[in-house]
Formats: structure tokens, C-alpha cells, sequence
């Protein structure tokens, strides 16, 4: 009778134990890939707790760092605007013959800079538009449009640069003189430059690579290539 109840006992207990404790090998298993999921995530939180620490590192120095970022963008700016400033003054004396200085004054607000341009002659202010009849504004725009070329992306930008009657506020005599300022400059900066002007070609020969008239007649407009003494001497 006593063998009967154990055999019914032991039948019981192996119904009712569960499939894991029945099956060591997938418990096993189990028990690696829960390893597996406990390493990975102790390693994520490592990481995480690194970069952590590197954020809050930059945080504690974010402001020193954008006042220095700050700092070093004037004294660049102000590099430029001096160089911009100095260039700028040797193109009008050479062109004007005359004791001009450029004055480029800065100020900051609300973190951009606004530049403002005034001439100076022997320690007087004058208005940049109304001095010398515009010519000043003239050689000034050509000046400040080739340094704005400079900056753009060569990759998206070509590096050309067309000036219609950028000489129409100066004396024909002095027209050669800014022509050979803008030559000077645009083989320096490797710029490909067109120049359009109502003054005789002759102003033209000593500098200018090519030179194309433009006549209007009834039949339409007349387009001639001039040939100077210079590429005719060049050519022999």
C-alpha cells in the first residue's frame, strides 16, 4: 500500500515540476544569454556615463569658450577690415593722385558687426557718395565687390566679376589709371573680369586683355574687336 501512494506521489510531483527544472541544458542557455543582455548593458551604460561626463565637462566651460570663439571673431574681423582699409586707400591715391585715406569704423550690435566708410583727407571727413562727383564710390565699390567674391565658395561660385560704367564718375585721363588697378587685381586674384564703359577703347589698350566695340546703327547693333598696339606687337 505504501509503495502504491509513492509511485502516485512521485508521478505528482514530476507533473507538476516545471519544463526548465525537467530540462537543465535550456536553462542553461537561458541563463548565458541573460549574461550576454547584463554585459551589454552594463557596457551601453558606461558609455553613456562617459559621455555624460564629457557634456557636463564642455557645460562647466561653454561660456569661457563662446567669449573666446567671440573674442578671436573681432580680432579677425578687425584684421580684415584693416587690410580691406589699407588696400582700398592705395587704390584711390593711385588712381586720384590725391592724399586720400579710407576709414572703416566698426560697431558691434547684438552680435553683428556694421562697418561704416568715410575718407579722410589730411584729417578731414568727407562723404564717401558725395566726394570727387562719385568717383571715390566708384574705385570703393570695385575694391569691396572683389573682396566679397573672395569669400564665396569657389566650388559653387566662379570667380567672375562684371562692372558696368564702374569709371563713369571719373576724367578720362584717370580712367587708365583704375584700369590698371582692376588688371593688377584681378590676375592676382585669379578673377575674370568684364568691364563695360562709354569711353574710347584707347583707354583700354595698355591693360585690358580684349576689347570688343559696341556701335548702334539702324541695322542693329555693331560688334568689332579692337586689336591694340600691344597684342599687334605681342602677335609679330
Amino acid at each position: 500500500m505504501s509503495d502504491m501512494n509513492g509511485d502516485m506521489t512521485s508521478q505528482t510531483d514530476a507533473a507538476t515540476t516545471p519544463a526548465e527544472l525537467r530540462a537543465p541544458l535550456s536553462l542553461q542557455r537561458r541563463c548565458w544569454e541573460l549574461s550576454a543582455v547584463r554585459k551589454q548593458k552594463e557596457k551601453d551604460q558606461a558609455q553613456l556615463k562617459q559621455q555624460l561626463q564629457q557634456t557636463e565637462a564642455y557645460l562647466a566651460i561653454s561660456e569661457q569658450v563662446t567669449e573666446a570663439l567671440e573674442t578671436l571673431s573681432g580680432q579677425l574681423f578687425e584684421q580684415e577690415l584693416q587690410m580691406i582699409q589699407d588696400k582700398l586707400t592705395i587704390a584711390l591715391q593711385e588712381v586720384l593722385e590725391q592724399p586720400l585715406k579710407l576709414k572703416a569704423v566698426a560697431e558691434w550690435k547684438r552680435n553683428a558687426a556694421t562697418v561704416e566708410f568715410q575718407i579722410e583727407r589730411e584729417g578731414n571727413t568727407e562723404d564717401i557718395m558725395r566726394g570727387q562727383g562719385g568717383s571715390v564710390a566708384n574705385i570703393l565699390s570695385v575694391g569691396l565687390r572683389m573682396f566679397a567674391l573672395m569669400t564665396l565658395d569657389e566650388k559653387e561660385h566662379r570667380r567672375v566679376l562684371v562692372l558696368d560704367e564702374q569709371d563713369c564718375w571719373l576724367r578720362p585721363d584717370l580712367v587708365p589709371r583704375l584700369v590698371k588697378i582692376i588688371h593688377e587685381a584681378g590676375q592676382a586674384l585669379g578673377f575674370q573680369i568684364i568691364m563695360i564703359s562709354h569711353h574710347d577703347p584707347v583707354m583700354f589698350e595698355r591693360y585690358a586683355d580684349t576689347i570688343f566695340q559696341f556701335t548702334p546703327s539702324p541695322e542693329g547693333v555693331q560688334v568689332e574687336r579692337i586689336v591694340t598696339d600691344r597684342q599687334q606687337n605681342e602677335s609679330t
